[in-house]
């Protein structure tokens, strides 16, 4: 019985790994530690905003690759060290949340995701 119930939780820890192919290198971090991390380091962070969003305000040394034409995303991000973490944030999370995924898939290892986005950024 004993080896039965391992089994089956190691059964379902793959199946829910596979569910959650992203967790292993997307990580979503909140106000305090993204701060910690990205205010002056030398870093790879993206603003994935609008250019008209990023013109009204944005995290220093934060480069401006805008998620809404995906094509050109792709692109402008195979610029990046795939190796090195990305920094990624939008205006409340949604499009990082998506640019995320698209950069995992692109075969990027660490990113990192702010919780909360530009709107958190300028409430602290």
């Amino acid at each position: 019985m004993r080896n039965f119930l391992c089994l089956l939780f190691l059964c379902s820890s793959i199946a829910w790994a596979q569910q959650n192919p992203y967790e292993a290198t997307i990580q979503s971090i909140e106000i305090d530690a993204f701060a910690k991390a990205v205010l002056d380091k030398e870093i790879q962070l993206i603003d994935v905003r609008t250019p008209k969003e990023y013109q009204e305000g944005y995290i220093a040394a934060a480069q401006n690759i805008p998620i809404r034409k995906r094509k050109k995303f792709k692109r402008e991000v195979q610029l990046l060290d795939k190796e090195a973490p990305v920094f990624i944030y939008c205006y409340s999370g949604v499009r990082s949340s998506r640019a995320s995924k698209i950069l995992h898939r692109l075969g990027f290892t660490k990113i990192i995701d702010f919780k909360g986005g530009w709107k958190a950024w300028t409430s602290r």
